[in-house]
């Protein structure tokens, strides 16, 4: 589970909290017009926006990135498949069979050299569900982005229309104070939506897609060197390049 995600959520609706305690209570800053505004706004805008379909299907996908959080390390990746490798050149491919990769796509791309399927069968097939995934990911970072980018919007709308209220009341200055509050809710409702839930969300899944096209694309290359029966020794340089120089060369002292 993401801890980070945990803590700033936590301490995010704790600093909320204190303010508003402090600023006079819920009541205050509460309003039926911003609510409808910014919530009713937000969700016509990404229908208009975005097919249903990616729509529903985002949400799904942004919990799971949110509760899962944790990416696997690319070089511990390396270390398990130079392993497979290790045991590909002792007993053949069939010698997979016993092997329990702890990430997925690689467990599930061990299985079809174990198998014995062809290359182009495993690279395709491998690459597709990676498209697929990315794609997803993509979506969902596209949707809560673009109703983290409107909801300030709307919020700017609920103002003027809060403004327009209060100077159309000039003349009943008892009212002034009520409509204010009115406009200025409204502003803090979008920002505080965009800037404390959506924005940070669709962020969270663009470093997800980053991390996964990475992993991802080692675990294809690696499992078809697996296929090709390479040895661990050009298995792991190869599969070195993925990683930045510094963390090349730890791997290559703790192989030492």
């Amino acid at each position: 589970m993401d801890i980070a995600t945990i803590i700033g959520f936590v301490f995010g609706t704790g600093v909320l909290g204190f303010l508003i305690h402090e600023g006079g209570g819920l009541e205050r800053y509460y309003s039926e017009h911003a609510v409808i505004v910014i919530f009713g706004g937000a969700v016509a805008a990404t229908l208009i926006r975005f097919e249903m379909g990616a729509i529903l299907s985002s949400f799904p996908t942004a919990i799971m990135t949110v509760i899962k959080g944790a990416h696997t390390n690319p070089r511990d990746l390396i270390s398990e498949i130079a392993e497979m490798a290790q045991i590909v050149r002792k007993s053949g491919p069939v010698g997979l069979d016993k092997a329990t990769p702890h990430d997925a796509f690689l467990a599930k791309g061990v299985r079809y050299v174990a198998d014995g399927f062809d290359e182009t069968f495993i690279r395709e097939t491998l690459e597709r569900e990676r498209d697929l995934n990315l794609h997803r990911l993509e979506m969902a970072s596209k949707v809560f982005r673009g109703i983290g980018d409107c909801a300030p919007a709307f919020g700017m709308i609920g103002t003027l229309i809060g403004m327009v209220q209060m100077f159309a009341e000039m003349s009943d200055p008892s009212k002034l104070g009520t409509f204010m509050a009115i406009a200025l809710l409204a502003t803090l409702y979008g920002a505080v939506v965009a800037n404390f839930f959506f924005l940070p969300i669709a962020d969270k899944l663009t470093i997800k897609f980053a991390h996964d096209e990475l992993n991802q694309t080692l675990v294809i290359d690696g499992v078809l060197q697996l296929r090709a029966g390479k040895s661990p020794a050009v298995v792991k340089e190869m599969l070195l390049a993925y990683l930045p120089e510094k963390h090349r060369a730890e791997l290559a002292e703790a192989a030492a």
